[in-house]
This record gives C-alpha cells, structure tokens and sequence, in this order.
C-alpha cells in the first residue's frame, strides 16, 4: 500500500513540473520575458506640401 502511494505522488509532481514547464515556455516564447518591450520603432511623419498660389 505505502509504495503505491509513492508511485501516486511521483506521477503528480511529475505532471505538475511538466505542466509548469509548458506554462513557462508559452510565456517565454510569447516574447513576454524577453526584451520585447524595449523595442524601438522608427517613424517617419511627412507633412503634405501646401498649394503655392
């Protein structure tokens, strides 16, 4: 009985690490932990040229 409930709790910490392992890599390759925030964006504003009269 007691080994039973070794194995038992060996396959749910298992199973919890591998599920907080996926949780991890979704949010790791989401960009949300990376430098994603830091990225600069370059924007070019042209006022349109007036009529000459």
């Amino acid at each position: 009985m007691e080994g039973n409930r070794v194995g038992v709790n060996m396959i749910w910490a298992l199973t919890i690490i591998l599920i907080v392992a996926m949780i991890a890599g979704a949010i790791y390759y989401s960009g949300f932990l990376t430098n994603a925030g830091n990225k600069k964006i370059d924007v070019e504003v042209d006022v349109p040229a007036t009529k000459s009269q």
